[in-house]
């Protein structure tokens, strides 16, 4: 994929950033944002992005490196709200044909089972 078709398909510099879709921010800071999913697939479902434009975890482009620290240090602060109040989150980003939008993006996502659930998929193996 090319830079030019990354550009095309980049919900976030065009959409969301712009502010022609409306967006619940959750946090913050000057180069990251939190905000809500625009069509979330979970109970809790957030979505963090730099604020400029970065293609991917894999691809950088011109960004400091730098950005990444204070992106993650933003996903962190959210799933940790996000662990607190419900007990469990998962935190994943996409790359390659699996990232449907070509601007870097962490999902912090609580998907509604119970510790039950939770526990009888995952159990305890380190006990």
């Amino acid at each position: 994929m090319t830079t030019d078709d990354a550009a095309v398909s980049d919900f976030y510099c065009h959409q969301a950033l712009s502010g022609l879709v409306p967006i619940e921010i959750v946090a913050e800071t000057d180069r990251a944002l939190a905000f809500h999913h625009t069509n979330a697939s979970h109970p809790v479902h957030i979505v963090v992005i730099p604020k400029e434009h970065v293609s991917s975890l894999t691809n950088l482009g011109g960004a400091d490196p730098g950005l990444l620290t204070e992106v993650f240090a933003l996903v962190r602060e959210v799933a940790a709200d996000v662990e607190k109040e419900h007990g469990s989150c998962s935190v994943t980003t996409n790359l390659g044909l699996y990232q449907e939008s070509k601007h870097l993006h962490v999902h912090v996502v609580f998907r509604g089972e119970s510790p039950e659930q939770i526990l009888g998929t995952y159990g305890h193996h380190d006990g």
